[in-house]
């Protein structure tokens, strides 16, 4: 069930829960595709204080996708998913994290987040997170402005990296 590439003008007469998907997805591809073209040295290279490089990005937002669509539907714990127990330890990156395997795996997690919230209405409740019952309209919304968040970010340090560089994207 990869997801289908539409575009947020596409869908401008669907019903919402095609269009959140949809905005979902754009931003999801986004920021996948900001490892592109990119060296493993660049992808890992800190330009921030804080531990915030591309390749972790993608990785954070990998375990935001497991936080909202496994643990908050399916109620089971972080370590029963194998994920950090905090959103600050999943920017850390392993020696064996690559730009393959990180995007792999967001785009595995990304496909899962979209097996799960299928069969669900925006106004079902997920029940799994700390802040209790939500519906999945306000996780929609909720990953929509994490994703978009990232996007500047990457976009940002992207730029950075490839300091003037023609950017093949």
């Amino acid at each position: 069930m990869s997801a289908p590439l539409r575009s947020a003008d596409g869908v401008i007469t669907a019903d919402a829960h095609v269009q959140f998907e949809t905005f979902i997805d754009e931003h999801r591809r986004a920021l996948n595709a900001s490892l592109d073209g990119l060296t493993e040295e660049q992808a890992r290279r800190r330009l921030v204080p804080s531990r915030t490089t591309l390749l972790g990005l993608v990785k954070h937002v990998t375990f935001v996708e497991k936080v909202w669509f496994d643990e908050a539907i399916t109620c089971r714990s972080r370590a029963e998913i194998g994920i950090p127990s905090t959103p600050d330890e999943s920017f850390i990156l392993e020696e064996t994290d690559t730009i393959a395997g990180i995007q792999q795996a967001h785009r595995q997690a990304c496909e899962a987040s979209r097996r799960a919230a299928a069969d669900l209405g925006l106004d079902d409740l997920l029940l799994g997170n700390r802040r209790g019952p939500l519906p999945l309209r306000w996780v929609y919304l909720h990953m929509l402005r994490e994703l978009a968040q990232h996007c500047g970010h990457a976009d940002i340090l992207r730029e950075q990296i490839l300091d003037g560089q023609a950017d093949p994207n």
